[in-house]
């Protein structure tokens, strides 16, 4: 019955990585939310392909680094859905300039999408997981520059190290809840959002050269490690950040 089918929500699941994790739900049979920010016909594009894996598509226009914007969020999957199983909070974005040109909008933007969000969205997504009574699962997206140091990535790499620690609280503290909180953190992928590096095409060149696996790191690498992480089998895992970088970030 479509009533007692599942519900995920993917923050920025119109494309990239967040678009073939939402594509894998669906294909797992889950019902989808879809959050988007700027792109409609990318959002009515991607629920097209969705709901032609036969899953019930939502499209919600939110920024998630407004708390206002996530409550009102969270208020209208209640109200469409009831309950909510899966939160993948993969929306991403930031101001990729040197430290020193840095300045305080480039800074509380680039925290509020990629660090806020996460503890707002996980505070009424739990509270949607609790009212089931069946728990849930939280995955975040982040990236190496979280423990390494690259150009132009001072303030990404910050409010990235930020989500893996809060993970790690999310984690003790909703586990009496059965809410399983673990991040996903990649190398580079050759996605739309790495079109705004200035150093693009030499990252990817690097990366390939360098990454032990032999090729970079595709949507799809991250998406499987996602979606291992939202499985049953992994259900002992908690507060972790797996990586997946072809073992670029064993090299010194």
């Amino acid at each position: 019955m479509r009533e007692n089918r599942k519900v995920a929500l993917v923050t920025g699941g119109t494309r990239g990585i967040g678009k073939v994790i939402a594509l894998q739900l669906a294909e797992q049979g889950y019902d989808l939310v879809i959050n988007y920010l700027r792109n409609r016909t990318a959002a009515k594009e991607t629920a097209a392909e969705l709901e032609a894996k036969g899953a019930r598509v939502h499209l919600i226009k939110a920024n998630v680094g407004d708390v206002t914007k996530i409550k009102e969020m969270f208020q209208e999957i209640a109200e469409n859905f009831g309950r909510l199983d899966i939160l993948v909070n993969n929306a991403a974005s930031g101001v990729l300039r040197p430290l020193m040109e840095l300045e305080e909008s480039h800074w509380d933007w680039t925290m509020e999408i990629n660090s806020k969000a996460l503890l707002f969205c996980a505070q009424e997504a739990a509270k949607l997981m609790i009212k089931t009574g069946e728990g849930g699962k939280i995955v975040s997206i982040s990236s190496l520059g979280s423990i390494r140091v690259l150009e132009n990535y001072t303030a990404v790499g910050v409010s990235k190290a930020a989500l893996e620690a809060l993970t790690r609280y999310l984690a003790v503290e909703l586990a009496q809840h059965n809410i399983i909180c673990n991040a996903v953190s990649g190398g580079a992928v050759d996605t739309d959002a790495l079109k705004h590096f200035p150093n693009r095409e030499e990252l990817l060149q690097s990366s390939a050269e360098r990454t032990p696996a032999g090729r970079i790191v595709e949507a799809q690498d991250i998406a499987n490690a996602v979606m291992f992480l939202l499985s049953d089998k992994a259900s002992m895992i908690r507060g972790q950040t797996v990586i997946v970088d072809g073992g670029i970030s064993l090299l010194t």
